[in-house]
Parts: structure tokens; C-alpha cells; sequence
């Protein structure tokens, strides 16, 4: 990818499930990794393909920068997935997954029908 050799998109899973020799799940998690790190991204009807390197944060640092940034505080809702998709380009499966992780870290809390909720804020990032 560094290379610059994939302008057209990334070959498809079952191209790269035949090149690599490796079953469609490795192939899928592999991209998973890839989209959550930022360096690749998906769009429907055109499949993966290389981000443009503009942004380098995982979601998780988008997200938890927008908390801080946005100054929401303990009980303040989080935007709804549809928009944070919107607003920080990843798909919505990468968001749940990373909305999951802030959860599971007792950062953020579900409410059924409800949306989203900070329970406490993250921590912020050390200069060092």
C-alpha cells in the first residue's frame, strides 16, 4: 500500500483469499484491522480502497478526541452513529466495534432506545 500500487482499489476478498491462500474470514478481519487503523476505508458499490493518508488516527482517537474536543461531560448524549459516521468517515460496523470497546472501558454507556451516553470521561493523551 505504501507503495502507491493499489490507485484503483484494493482486489476483491476473493482475490486476495486466492493470492494469499487464506479463508475469507482472515481476508475480512485483515481488512477490519486495516479500515480501523485508518489506512484503508470502503464505499459501497466500489469496495476497499487506500485512504488518502489525510487521516491517521484510529477511530477510537477520533472519537475520543471529538468527546473532549465537543466538551461533553458525564451524562451529555453522543451523537448518533449515522452522524458520527458522517462526521468521522468510518463505516458503521468499525464505529460499533469501537463503540463496544468505549463501553466495555466504562466510558460510554448504551441505553436501549435511547442512544449513547459518557459515563466518564477518557483520559486525556500525555504530552511526553
Amino acid at each position: 500500500m505504501a507503495g502507491g500500487g493499489f490507485k484503483e482499489g484494493l482486489p476483491s476478498e476473493a482475490e486476495l483469499m486466492r493470492a494469499h491462500g487464506v479463508a475469507r474470514t482472515t481476508v475480512r478481519r485483515a481488512l477490519e484491522t486495516l479500515e480501523k487503523e485508518g489506512l484503508i476505508h470502503s464505499a459501497p458499490g466500489v469496495g476497499w480502497s487506500v485512504s488518502d493518508g489525510a487521516e491517521r488516527r484510529t477511530l477510537l482517537q477520533r472519537i475520543t478526541d471529538l468527546i473532549i474536543t465537543r466538551g461533553l461531560w458525564v451524562g451529555d448524549s453522543l451523537p448518533s452513529e449515522s452522524r458520527l459516521c458522517e462526521e468521522l468517515g468510518g463505516a458503521r460496523t468499525a464505529l460499533r466495534t469501537v463503540l463496544s470497546t468505549l463501553e466495555g472501558q466504562g466510558i460510554l454507556q448504551a441505553i436501549h432506545g435511547k442512544g449513547r451516553f459518557i459515563r466518564a470521561l477518557p483520559p486525556q493523551p500525555t504530552d511526553t
